[in-house]
Order: structure tokens, then sequence, then C-alpha cells
């Protein structure tokens, strides 16, 4: 694994999981999902980051990143077993 992976990657415990703001890694930890899940679904609801050198999410943006989790199911995939004649 490499450093960067180290420090960004993965999801860290925040100090107070009640904060205002979290960084991408602590919203990934609270949310129960993986970082890059984090920015994709930043991406897809046109969340922008807050000033400073790390994205930063809000309670609100975590809120809408959790509520966009519940309404859109995630494509299942997997094989497709052959059935018997």
């Amino acid at each position: 694994m490499t450093t960067k992976y180290e420090l960004y990657g993965r999801p860290e415990e925040p100090a107070d999981v009640n904060q205002e703001f979290m960084t991408v890694q602590e919203t990934a930890y609270v949310l129960g999902c993986s970082v890059p899940t984090v920015r994709r679904r930043l991406k897809a609801l046109g969340i922008k980051a807050y000033p400073g050198r790390r994205i930063t999410t809000s309670k609100q943006d975590r809120l809408d990143i959790h509520n966009a989790s519940r309404e859109t199911p995630q494509k299942r995939r997997g094989y497709r077993f052959a059935t018997s004649p």
C-alpha cells in the first residue's frame, strides 16, 4: 500500500461523531462505507468542497449522502447461474 492510501484512503474514526464538519475519511467511517464511495456520492450530488486543503462535509452533506444511498438502489453485480432444464 502506498503512503497516500495510508493517509487518505482509509476511513478513520472522528473525535466526535456529531461534529459540524468532517473530512471525507471521517465521513466514510460514520456512514460505514469506503472513502471512494463518499467521493463518488459527493460528486453525484454536486456537493462542493468547503475552503481548505482537505475536502470536508457538513452535517447536512452527510445526511444528503445517507438519504441518496437509501433512495437509489445499488446495482447488483454477480454471476448469473444457468438454470437446470
